[in-house]
């Protein structure tokens, strides 16, 4: 692909990005996308023949900045702080995968390529961040990233049912990483073995 042409590409999958979240999957308008990525809307077409195609690149792009999102973090933050930011960004993208998701499976099978590899990757991601921080003792040795993600997302639809609520999904991640640090996990073990005995 050209450089202009992969300019392009680009621009559009980051209005497209953009008005799906603002707007929805279903009332944002292809000529809309077009202009806020100031092409023409046969230049959208010729990279995205249907809006499947544009959901699918855009999916793909935010799954893609995720992964590249873990990374950076490993490089450039401590392992406990790099846990913290990760699940912000992961709830962010969980609330668009969620409308994205709900579109593509009306055409889209679960098993399919994109979906299936999509997946992997974020679970690759979360068990990359969760192991660095397991290492360093920042979290707890017995973490398991696929709980992690079902809790990130659970938390992503308690916000959508209270959006008045700007200060519920810091919060509810402030309790996940509690729960995901070792001294309480140290301090959970005698109280159940007290249980256990009582």
């Amino acid at each position: 692909m050209r450089a202009d042409a992969r300019r392009n590409r680009d621009r559009i999958i980051a209005a497209a990005t953009a008005t799906f979240t603002e707007r929805g999957t279903d009332e944002a308008s292809l000529e809309d996308i077009a202009r806020r990525a100031g092409v023409g809307i046969g230049t959208l077409y010729r990279h995205f023949p249907t809006r499947q195609a544009l959901l699918e690149a855009v999916y793909r792009d935010q799954v893609e900045a995720l992964r590249s999102r873990a990374d950076e973090l490993a490089q450039s933050a401590s392992p406990g702080e790099a846990l913290a930011a990760f699940l912000v960004d992961l709830a962010d993208f969980s609330r668009t995968k969620r409308r994205l998701t709900a579109t593509m499976l009306a055409t889209l099978r679960k098993d399919s390529e994109l979906m299936s590899s999509c997946s992997a990757i974020m679970r690759g991601a979360v068990a990359d961040v969760l192991s660095r921080a397991q290492q360093a003792g920042a979290a707890r040795a017995g973490a398991d990233p696929a709980d992690v993600l079902r809790l990130v997302h659970a938390i992503s639809i308690a916000a959508d049912s209270a959006p008045d609520d700007p200060d519920q999904v810091p919060r509810l991640l402030g309790l996940v990483l509690d729960g995901l640090r070792p001294e309480i996990a140290g301090r959970a073990a005698p109280a159940r073995a007290d249980a256990a005995r009582a």
